[in-house]
């Protein structure tokens, strides 16, 4: 009698879905001249489709041209408590929470904002330590390939509207020179220079050249400098940051836009008073560093009720966050990051397990269950800190 054959059979195990529902706030923005939101309607339907909560303030949008309308109809909870939307278990906010919403948020809360080291103190770090607060920064979230999505967007962004800021002071209506940026035939063309060849300056350079300005771009990168020449097109002049040479292109140019990277926290300031002072009447001066303390000795930051003063003659324009100046068009690059963010994070089964699978979202987190990860924020107020890797 033959014996039976064993064949192996293919082995079942039960899945769960790791899959977590998210109830997510929305608040609206407190800090002065933030006209930002970090999700558009277009994100709130995305992730209520996928059976997530979201609870947006009254009035959330609007500084972006989104009304609580067409929140509603992409499925956004609206709500006049403010203290309802800062309990939901993740936060979602273009600015950090100021001291008057500290009191209002929950233990144990995920917080996706911005943070710039050098604008927070000892107090605002303590208040999310004292809540066991996970915190991460846009500024930092990297994706797979190492680079900061929501840096390179808002550059753009700043370098568009650098050059736009640009054309509006150089005209007559606002006491400039009366020049169009753009060639005319038979009249010389406009000289600019850009001081920063990262991704402000290559835009602001791109779109200078094709109004047919002249442009000279210096940085103390070489190869950034090489990285601009193979995206502008070989016409523009560009230099190492040499102090001679860079006098003399600032005492021949109509408008000069700063856009240097920050060292350290801080833009090193590579333009003196003196050089200023060379410079002709009534060129136009924009400082996108600003956000950094600001690359011209003579910078001072502005506001948008008096966004330009001049000083030895020359148009300062230095009012920080240049993005909220387009601030649907920044909100809606805003969303592209933090609406697949919120949806990867649903799909991990959350924080804790996103970043184990995604170590590049690691580099964005400044706090980890009320632990201090980050050494920029903790070495100036001499705090302890503890690299998130060991805690993970």
């Amino acid at each position: 009698m033959d014996q039976p054959a064993y064949i192996p059979q293919e082995e079942r195990l039960m899945v769960s879905s790791k899959r977590q529902a998210l109830r997510i706030g929305l608040p609206l923005e407190s800090t002065w001249a933030e006209n930002r939101v970090a999700l558009t309607p277009e994100g709130v339907h995305l992730l209520v489709q996928q059976g997530h909560e979201i609870l947006v303030e009254r009035g959330a949008g609007l500084a972006a041209r989104y009304t609580d309308h067409a929140y509603a109809e992409a499925g956004g909870q609206i709500t006049e408590d403010r203290a309802q939307v800062f309990q939901c278990p993740i936060l979602v906010k273009v600015e950090p929470p100021s001291p008057k919403e500290w009191p209002l948020m929950a233990p144990n809360q995920l917080v996706l904002s911005v943070l710039q080291p050098n604008t927070v103190d000892a107090a605002y770090i303590q208040a999310l330590q004292s809540k066991k607060i996970t915190a991460l920064s846009y500024g930092r979230i990297l994706d797979e390939d190492g680079r900061a999505p929501f840096v390179r967007s808002m550059a753009e962004i700043g370098g568009s509207q650098a050059m736009t800021v640009a054309m509006e002071y150089l005209s007559t209506w606002a006491d400039g020179k009366g020049y169009a940026m753009g060639a005319v035939t038979g009249v010389p063309p406009t000289e600019v220079v850009i001081l920063g060849a990262g991704t402000v300056g290559t835009v602001a350079a791109r779109l200078a050249m094709a109004m047919g300005a002249t442009v000279k771009v210096f940085d103390s990168s070489l190869t950034r400098i090489q990285r601009l020449r193979e995206v502008v097109g070989h016409d523009v002049y560009t230099c190492t940051l040499q102090p001679q040479i860079l006098t003399k292109a600032l005492e021949r140019c109509d408008v000069v836009i700063g856009a240097l990277r920050p060292v350290n926290g801080r833009t090193p300031v590579v333009v003196s008073e003196a050089m200023v002072s060379q410079m002709k009447p009534r060129t136009v001066l924009v400082d996108v560093s600003i956000d950094h303390g600001g690359c011209f000795e003579t910078s001072e930051v502005t506001t948008w009720d008096a966004p330009v003063y001049t000083k030895h003659g020359v148009t300062h324009f230095c009012v920080p966050n240049l993005a909220s100046r387009v601030a649907r068009t920044a909100s809606f690059a805003l969303n592209n990051l933090t609406s697949p963010f919120l949806q990867t994070l649903s799909d991990d089964g959350g924080m804790e397990e996103a970043l184990r699978r995604r170590p590049h979202w690691r580099a964005g987190v400044y706090m980890h269950r009320g632990i201090l990860t980050h050494r920029e924020l903790a070495e100036p107020f001499d705090l302890p800190f503890t690299d998130l890797d060991l805690l993970l």
